[in-house]
């Protein structure tokens, strides 16, 4: 099959022909439809590969159409529409067992053991690394089932491959994570992708007041389009009072989807007393370290947590978000901007750049 290979941090994506071993035990083989750009991929890509040995194939928003399964599978059957997920979990660990697939504590049983069988990926005999179980920027994947979730058949795929990562982070975070109550206040800092999410959930835990916070015009237009009642250019004016003063002294939720110190800050500066401090972006490189002053967040009784997913039950959440798309109550067409061939994700990502932009998606093969 073909796919999009990564070789070496910043050398960009290689379409090449890779092998696909047979689904095997709970595995399900999935001839992918759609496989959304997601900024995650590209820092790995760009920055380092970790424990993702090279060769690699990222892509992790992926949707398709199953087309087998392994002879220890249960969940689907051959037909079946799902979306991948990059949470992986085991389904057996004390976390799962409560409900918290994403502080699973074995994700590795998600993959084949290395060195005890034939690798799901392989190029002239060597393994190729399937990212974060997925490996979605390619023709097909060969994926665990835990990863998998079935969607309606009506949903286009191009909208479905985003549900798995950026519905399920941007809005969990609003839904699951901090639990917005109606008439609560939210401010989110970031409009791309996750942030257009999280306002759009808190448009439906039915928010009173959403202030956008971004440094791009393009950005904060669709910020409003997607349920932002305020926005904030935090280039020229100063978000924390702007928000403040919109708000009478602070929100009750503020969101940071950058991952900067300075927006974490930033964040607990907009919050009013007794607020909470929601971060799930993450930025590479400098600005990473957060100073905080203890005294600070216990007299105006701050609560700083960190998100991971949206603290998602992906076989919960995942049908769900579908729904309210299909009910037209999250706009998931509006945030496919460009849809693209397999060998243009270098371009695609170079497109993504751009704050007209906010989902690239590959949708040729």
């Amino acid at each position: 099959m073909r796919a999009a290979v990564v070789e070496t941090a910043g050398g960009g994506f290689t379409v090449e022909d890779v092998g696909i071993d047979a689904p095997r035990d709970r595995e399900v083989l999935v001839e992918v439809r759609a496989c959304g750009l997601c900024h995650t991929d590209l820092t790995v890509a760009t920055h380092g590969l970790g424990r993702l040995r090279p060769p690699v194939v990222l892509g992790h928003e992926v949707a398709g159409v199953v087309l087998g399964t392994g002879p220890r599978a249960t969940e689907f059957t051959a037909g079946d529409h799902v979306v991948g997920c990059l949470v992986q979990w085991c389904g057996t660990c004390p976390a799962c067992r409560a409900g918290r697939y994403h502080q699973c504590a074995r994700p590795e049983e998600t993959l084949r053991a290395p060195g005890h069988r034939a690798p799901r990926l392989s190029r002239s005999g060597r393994p190729v690394t399937q990212g974060m179980g997925l490996g979605g920027f390619a023709q097909r994947i060969l994926v665990h089932e835990n990863q998998l979730t079935a969607v309606p058949r009506r949903l286009p795929f191009d909208t479905a491959a985003l549900l798995g990562c950026g519905v399920l982070t941007g809005v969990g975070s609003v839904l699951n994570g901090a639990r917005v109550r109606p008439g609560e206040t939210v401010a989110v800092i970031g409009a791309g992708g996750v942030g257009l999410n999280a306002i759009g959930g808190a448009r439906i835990a039915g928010a009173s007041r959403i202030v956008a916070v971004d440094v791009r015009d393009g950005s904060l237009r669709r910020a409003r389009e997607f349920g932002a009642t305020d926005v904030v250019d935090s280039a020229a004016t100063d978000a924390v009072a702007a928000v403040r003063e919109l708000t009478g002294g602070g929100v009750r939720h503020a969101f940071d989807v950058v991952g900067l110190a300075a927006t974490t800050e930033q964040a607990l500066g907009m919050t009013a007393l007794g607020g909470a401090v929601h971060v799930v972006g993450l930025t590479a490189g400098d600005g990473a370290d957060l100073t905080l002053s203890l005294p600070r967040l216990l007299l105006q009784q701050k609560t700083l947590q960190g998100l991971i997913m949206g603290a998602a039950d992906p076989r919960r959440d995942i049908p769900r978000y579908a729904e309210l798309c299909l009910r037209g109550e999250l706009d998931l067409d509006a945030l496919v901007s460009r849809r693209i061939a397999l060998h243009e994700i270098d371009e695609g990502y170079a497109a993504a750049r751009d704050p007209e932009v906010a989902r690239v998606v590959v949708t040729r093969f």
